[in-house]
């Protein structure tokens, strides 16, 4: 059966029943849903109930004041709004609808769900009866053509991409119509745009590419797919500002502005796989390997000040206020690693996931739920806080649709086995080859490194439970030379079926394949040592060098000058045969594990120094704050 054959109707009913329909080519892993996995856990549980029940509500109330939702409204006709909105801030609402709808999936909520469905329709009215819809231009340029300003920055498809993806992920979670008929038509419009001989109108950031595919897996139409591939090929950064216009997908590198290169590349991840086109992976796999590599900070992040948010050269990673790492990067980041693992089934990008969540991401969020860092350095003086708005509020509205489906990165399928990639207390249930298997994990992680699990399939049955061992517990801080770890020795990890001793060593892929029949209450259990490691820059990062970063398991660590008894955290140094320990502390920041020891301040004396979990900063108070210590 065609879907493009099918009546509109008929696509939409499928795709409520299906979740998406099949398509020729695939990836071969499939992420366990985040409806089938509920975490439990003390780090992440609580983030997602205070996105819930505080960051949704603060947005909306700040989107109102700043003017994001009157553009919809002056454009339906209300003729008491006056419109003092920004650029692109429709994006904002669209990013907080997707953020919606996967709150209502988990979680019923009527008055939310009535908020929304009130906003929806006024996108309905305010689009133009061609499909276009971009309210800054639609009032402030009513003689506007369409994708004619496209080169110059006005980002007309990134809005309308984020609206497309907004409206495809709206209708998968609730079922509701309205709002991809909406987004359909505004597709449709680019589709007809780029068949009537003008040049390819590609955005002048990336975004429309994720939200094509998207509007394929529900829809089907070939053409949206198509459209997607040409915009991958065609994109190109327009000024000096991202690159001079150097191509995107015509060389190794990686240059230009971070988020918008991360959301191309997560869209031609799709698409590669989807086309089946085997040189389109490989380029993206050496791109990222590029990143990983040669510009990322040991948090996670990328972006440097000087480059416009974008990547710069290779291994110009300051550590002071030029070290950018904008939190929607980290996200894009986060979308990009993790189609690349179910594209090839490598923990790598996995390794690297996890050391953006645990930090750069995490950081950007206050633990309040209302107030947000736009950019994560890994040091301040002291003048920095998180702010509880921003003129382009992008990073708390992704933030509000990213934290939802956090439990989806937990666990894969595919290959006749079952994935587990993140540690932290859960439930859930998969299915492996039509068997339902429920999961269960139990874990203290980040702060301790044993991690149970409990596996329970409907039936005996035969599949492979491939665990991943983290790059830090296999000696390694990041999947590349960029960063290394003081000493060579690796604590073996010890691992348990039904509790006996089974080889917990990893393959290549960096998994530790456990294959045997499955019964019902078989358990797994995995015991990560922590120790507290001493990190070192590849001896190319000028910056980094006579410094020393701090990590125990996933996380990176700060210094705050309120912890270190008033002495200077960029003049104290830590020497080489410093002991550390590690003490949780229940009463701090939430529940954290700090590391003690003892630095020099001045020439030879001793004082004590407290490290924090990095992600944990300008949480209290505002101060200086460093991630990289004298050594």
């Amino acid at each position: 059966m065609n879907a493009r054959h099918l009546s509109w109707g008929t696509i939409l009913a499928l795709a409520l029943i299906f979740g998406q329909t099949i398509v020729a080519g695939d990836y071969t892993l499939t992420p366990v849903p985040f409806a089938d996995v509920k975490l439990t856990d003390s780090f992440w549980a609580p983030r997602l109930e205070t996105n819930r029940l505080v960051t949704i509500g603060h947005n909306l109330k700040e989107m109102e004041k700043q003017g994001s939702f009157g553009g919809f409204k002056v454009l339906a006709g209300d003729k008491t709004e006056r419109y003092h909105g920004y650029m692109w801030g429709d994006s904002d609402v669209y990013k907080t609808i997707e953020g919606a709808g996967y709150i209502l999936k988990t979680n019923p909520d009527p008055g939310l769900e009535k908020r929304i469905g009130e906003v929806i329709l006024q996108i309905a009215r305010a689009q133009a009866s061609d499909g276009f819809i971009f309210p800054h231009l639609q009032i402030t340029e009513p003689k506007y053509e369409q994708f004619s300003r496209e080169t110059t920055g006005t980002c007309e498809s990134y809005s309308m991409g984020h609206l497309i993806e907004s409206a495809v992920e709206y209708f998968r979670m609730t079922g509701h119509t309205d709002y991809l008929a909406t987004a359909k038509r505004a597709a449709d419009l680019m589709v007809k745009v780029n068949k009537e001989g003008m040049l390819l109108q590609v955005s002048g950031h990336p975004e429309v590419e994720i939200a094509l595919v998207k509007l394929y897996r529900v829809t089907g139409n070939q053409e949206y797919l198509d459209l997607a591939q040409r915009l991958v090929n065609g994109y190109k950064t327009h000024d000096s500002l991202w690159s001079n216009g150097t191509p995107a997908m015509g060389h190794d590198d990686i240059l230009g502005h971070a988020v918008a290169l991360m959301y191309l590349y997560s869209g031609a991840t799709e698409v590669g796989v989807l086309k089946d086109d085997k040189d389109m992976i490989d380029l993206l796999a050496r791109k990222w390997d590029r990143m990983v590599g040669r510009k990322m900070y040991i948090t996670g992040g990328v972006g440097h000040s000087q480059h416009h948010e974008g990547f710069p050269g290779d291994f110009d990673l300051p550590v002071d206020g030029r070290a950018y790492c904008e939190t929607c990067s980290a996200i894009a980041d986060v979308f990009w690693s993790s189609r690349m693992f179910l594209a090839t089934g490598d923990a790598k990008y996995f390794d690297v996931v996890e050391r953006v969540l645990y930090n750069n991401l995490a950081a950007g969020a206050g633990m309040s739920g209302d107030r947000f860092f736009y950019t994560n350095p890994l040091q301040s003086d002291g003048k920095a806080s998180r702010w509880a708005w921003h003129g382009c509020p992008c990073c708390p509205v992704n933030l509000v649709r990213f934290w939802p489906r956090l439990p989806e990165y937990l666990f894969a399928t595919g290959n006749s086995g079952l994935y587990v990639n993140l540690f932290a207390s859960c439930e859930g249930t998969a299915s492996i080859d039509g068997t339902a298997v429920k999961l269960r994990q139990k874990t203290e992680y980040p702060w301790d490194g044993r991690v149970r699990l409990t596996v329970t399939p409907d039936q005996a049955s035969d599949f492979e439970l491939c665990l991943r061992i983290p790059g830090w517990a296999r000696g390694m801080p990041v999947p590349t030379d960029l960063y290394r770890f003081a000493g060579s020795n690796v604590a073996p990890v010890e691992l348990k079926i039904n509790g006996e001793a089974a080889d917990g060593a990893p393959q290549a892929d960096g998994y530790a394949h456990l294959k045997r029949q499955w019964k019902s209450g078989d358990t797994v259990d995995v015991d990560f040592a922590m120790p507290i490691q001493r990190v070192y820059a590849n001896e190319q990062v000028k910056e980094d060098q006579g410094k020393v970063a701090l990590m125990r398991g996933p996380l990176v660590y700060c210094l705050e000058s309120q912890d270190q008894a008033d002495a200077d955290v960029f003049t104290l140094v830590l020497p080489h045969e410093a002991e550390l320990r590690a003490v949780h502390r229940p009463d701090l920041l939430g529940g954290v594990t700090v590391l003690l020891g003892e630095a020099l301040a001045g020439a030879r004396c001793k004082v004590p120094l407290t490290a924090v979990p990095y992600y944990a900063w300008a949480n209290r108070t505002r101060n200086p704050m460093t991630v990289w210590i004298n050594q």
